[in-house]
């Protein structure tokens, strides 16, 4: 019996984590198929944006609702539902023709990833029942999202070289149908008898918040800060977030239960998990267009070249977990985020003509850093959330993830667009271009970002050959890109305040479990 009840946690952690991996290989794969997506389907910049956060915002905007649905439903039934449709999101990216097609795809991608990351957490939670066996259940689960994270630039690189960018969406079916096939064979279902209704109010009010912002952020450059289409998609979001912060507190079964963030354990993990995932992509979306738009690396070889970051993160997580378990969160996560501070700054020194040797270390720091806080994070968010709302747990800390990725892809690449075109501004009036025209043609260039500076046809009006342009351009690129890493540093020291002075010194003392109402 014992040795049945073995192999049944075994195949769970095996189960859940093939599922994770996946949604996370396509969180990590997708930063060196850009340039290529951008040439084949003629995306401007915030195209690109769009082919990040329309993954991620559907991502962190239902995870709420499927961690409800997963307590209510069925972990397992939810867990295999997200795998169909992420499948199905997969097949529709690989054969995409169009950029619309590509968004479709890429939304139904992140509905499915929603399902897929909060049920396999709880059913980890659910499957191993003392704090020893989950703690250990939860880091090697969160080493195989290392090497998603770590593999995705790699296996992106080697799959566009063979083949063509679609093949890094088509890759997900065949491991999607295994983890189908297992799941519904060994996964044992899981449900809280107590679990609540469905918010379908809260989850209006809250997807489409998130979406005016991240429309807002994204298109803001383009369209004009003060233009009314941007003024009324930014004061709407605020005012979707008041309704929805009004309904929760009103609703006798809200979908984000605001006396969770009383605990200041839970609260304070939650705010850095949203800032850790705001620096993730200010590291990987802007190194990506560096080694391939900027220093003319192929996909291949910019995949190589990201490796000390993502690797960084898959061996300091495994440790970090196991410090975490005999120490508590608290250290782990401040050494975490002092590295890639200073990771952060030292990359502020990288040039465009920078050799590797003096790059990739500099990453190495931050992927470590990311690494020693990724699991502990985990560790004390679950801790502090009753077993019976593991659903629930699990998806607040993924959604605060998700959520700060989205909005360091929306914020970043739009603070990074502005620098760079003002740069390319400042270099075309220097070589005695009127500033007007100079304005159009850094629009031109900012749309379509660094790589446009490849395109011999385009501009047409630069005074100058593109050719001997471009080395102006992949300046202006790179120190617009200082700007995002100084905002990340921002980010990262502002973890260290918090844990410093909020996270408890020792173990998370772990929630009791909630009263079971009486029958009848």
């Amino acid at each position: 019996m014992e040795t049945n009840s073995r192999s049944i946690r075994t195949l769970t952690l095996l189960i859940t984590s093939l599922g994770s991996f996946v949604v996370l290989l396509d969180g990590s794969i997708i930063f060196v198929a850009l340039s290529e997506i951008q040439r084949d389907l003629g995306a401007q910049m915030s195209h690109l944006q769009w082919t990040v956060d329309g993954y991620t915002l559907p991502f962190a905007a239902l995870m709420l609702m499927t961690g409800t649905l997963g307590d209510r439903l069925g972990r397992k039934r939810v867990f295999l539902s997200g795998l169909v449709v992420f499948v199905v999101g997969s097949a529709l990216c690989g054969f995409a023709d169009s950029f619309t097609t590509l968004i479709i795809g890429r939304v139904t991608q992140g509905i499915g990833a929603a399902a897929i990351e909060t049920a396999s957490l709880a059913l980890l939670v659910s499957t191993f029942s003392t704090a020893h066996s989950r703690a250990k259940a939860i880091g090697i689960w969160t080493a195989v999202s290392g090497v998603a994270l770590a593999l995705g630039p790699l296996v992106g690189g080697v799959l566009i070289e063979l083949f063509s960018w679609h093949a890094i969406f088509l890759l997900n079916l065949p491991i999607g149908a295994v983890a189908l096939v297992l799941g519904f064979r060994w996964l044992i279902e899981s449900r809280n008898p107590n679990a609540r209704h469905l918010d379908i109010p809260g989850q209006i009010l809250i997807t489409g918040a998130l979406f005016c912002l991240i429309m807002g952020l994204i298109q803001g450059e383009r369209e004009g800060w003060g233009s009314l289409l941007i003024v009324g998609l930014l004061v709407g979001s605020v005012m979707l977030f008041a309704a929805f912060l009004s309904v929760e507190v009103r609703s006798r079964e809200p979908l984000l239960p605001l006396d969770l963030f009383r605990n200041r354990t839970f609260a304070t993990s939650g705010a850095i998990a949203a800032l850790l995932g705001f620096v993730i992509v200010g590291a990987m979306f802007f190194m990506a267009q560096y080694f391939q738009n900027v220093q003319g690396h192929s996909a291949l070889d910019a995949g190589l070249r990201l490796l000390p970051l993502t690797l960084g993160i898959f061996f300091f997580s495994p440790p970090a977990s196991t410090l975490a378990g005999r120490i508590g969160p608290r250290v782990p996560i401040i050494v975490g985020a002092v590295l890639v501070t200073v990771g952060f700054l030292l990359l502020t020194t990288v040039e465009p003509a920078s050799g590797f040797a003096d790059v990739w270390w500099k990453l190495g720091l931050v992927g470590g850093g990311i690494g020693c806080m990724f699991a502990p994070l985990t560790l004390a968010v679950m801790a502090s959330t009753p077993p019976e709302r593991a659903g629930l747990g699990s998806s607040v800390i993924n959604t605060t993830r998700i959520a700060g990725f989205t909005a360091g892809a929306a914020v970043l690449g739009t603070v990074v667009i502005s620098r760079f075109k003002n740069s390319v501004v400042d270099a075309l009036v220097d070589l005695g271009v009127p500033a007007t025209d100079g304005r159009e043609i850094a629009d031109g260039f900012g749309g379509a970002g660094v790589g446009l500076g490849e395109d011999p046809d385009a501009p047409a009006a630069l005074p100058i050959s593109p050719v001997e342009f471009l080395p102006t351009v992949n300046e202006a690129f790179v120190d617009a890109t200082h700007t995002a890493y100084l905002i990340c540093a921002g980010c990262t020291l502002l973890i260290a305040v918090l844990a410093t002075a909020l996270l408890p010194r020792g173990q998370v003392a772990e929630s009791t479990p909630e009263p079971v109402p009486a029958a009848g």
